[in-house]
């Protein structure tokens, strides 16, 4: 449909340096052919986690699809002729443990100064969950985003406990939750207000109250060990190729059944 069977491979799905915006360049005179690409696209994340970034950025203009969308489209295409033989690998994991990773690149956006977070939820060795979303409102400061993605986080590992519980896999161990952010770790133990944090004073409360009852733990990671930067910018290369491994997307050792 795309008519690039043929096309060259690319090592990563997005530029490092790329960042969409709505209000340059030509519009598309024919939008259908993206929109479908796109739609597709977001189907394929349901086990490539590696192309979310990519993908929910195109997605942002599908209302009105400019030429320097479709190439950025075009280069995810281009990444997935190279990785075809990628996909989501899950394993047998005796952990009975959940972890998760979080990070947001602040007022990325150049039309708007909204900033995107991502999220990777771990359940033992296996990634069961991901998510890479521009957030709502635009934040003033960059404890206040990467906050945001943290309570993000939490409430999705508050659902994912509920439901292990519901199957009679219940958790014994707090979740760990990490992110590069040193001052959001302070803030999710520290009980006293701040001035310039009080507008983000629910999600306080809320994370607050999960590490107070022992269900979440927040802890501080360096930035070169934060799988979910790939959910928020592009990555060189080597560094891309290693967060896609810890990702658990990895070439498949044996082929399935009509593989």
């Amino acid at each position: 449909m795309s008519g690039m069977t043929e096309c060259k491979q690319v090592s990563t799905p997005v530029d490092v340096n790329s960042k969409l915006s709505g209000e340059t360049g030509e519009s598309l005179k024919n939008s259908t052919e993206y929109r479908s690409l796109a739609g597709a696209l977001q189907y394929l994340t349901f086990t490539r986690q590696d192309i979310t970034y990519a993908v929910q950025q195109v997605c942002l203009f599908m209302h009105d699809p400019r030429e320097q969308h479709m190439s950025a489209l075009r280069r995810i295409i281009r990444y997935i002729k190279g990785t075809c033989s990628h996909g989501l690998q899950i394993f047998k994991s005796s952990l009975n443990t959940l972890t998760a990773y979080s990070d947001a690149d602040w007022a990325g956006c150049p039309d708007t100064r909204r900033s995107t977070s991502g999220y990777a939820i771990y359940h033992g060795d296996n990634m069961i969950s991901w998510s890479s979303k521009r957030q709502q409102t635009v934040s003033r400061s960059s404890i206040e985003v990467e906050y945001k993605g943290i309570a993000n986080a939490v409430a999705e590992t508050c659902f994912l406990r509920n439901l292990l519980l519901e199957l009679h896999f219940p958790l014994r161990t707090a979740t760990l939750v990490f992110c590069d952010n040193v001052s959001s770790v302070y803030l999710s133990t520290n009980p006293v207000k701040h001035q310039r944090t009080k507008h983000i004073e629910i999600d306080l409360h809320f994370v607050r109250e999960k590490v107070t009852l022992g269900q979440v733990k927040v802890f501080h990671v360096p930035t070169t060990l934060l799988y979910t930067d790939i959910f928020t910018k592009g990555l060189p290369t080597l560094l891309f190729t290693a967060f896609r491994s810890n990702l658990t997307v990895r070439c498949a050792n044996d082929l399935t059944a009509g593989g």
